[in-house]
């Protein structure tokens, strides 16, 4: 088994950007975005819970499903609020420093 691409998250947030800069309706990430900030973050509480439940239930791919469910909608929350998973990261890594 190879390694997983942990980087295509980052790919992730320049895929949602840039379909949220081109507003297809084609794009489910531009027609989310279009329903507003609210709807946005409606569907990461959803699956935050979706996966809260699978790891109850045991099932690793349930969670892993999940999980990249949740990450997908907190990328898009982000870019709408006009943050990136590098202002992420950099909280992250301040609350590790001596």
């Amino acid at each position: 088994m190879s390694k997983p691409n942990i980087e295509f998250i980052a790919d992730l947030e320049t895929i949602v950007k840039d379909r949220l800069n081109t507003g297809s309706d084609a794009s489910y990430t531009a027609r989310l975005a279009s329903a507003g900030t609210k709807r946005i973050a409606q569907k990461v509480g959803e699956e935050g819970v979706e996966l809260a439940l699978a790891a109850t239930a045991g099932d690793q791919q349930e969670v892993i499903d999940e999980a990249a469910d949740l990450i997908y909608h907190l990328v898009v929350l982000l870019a709408d609020a006009g943050l990136s998973l590098e202002d992420i990261a950099l909280r992250l890594e301040s609350r590790h420093s001596p």
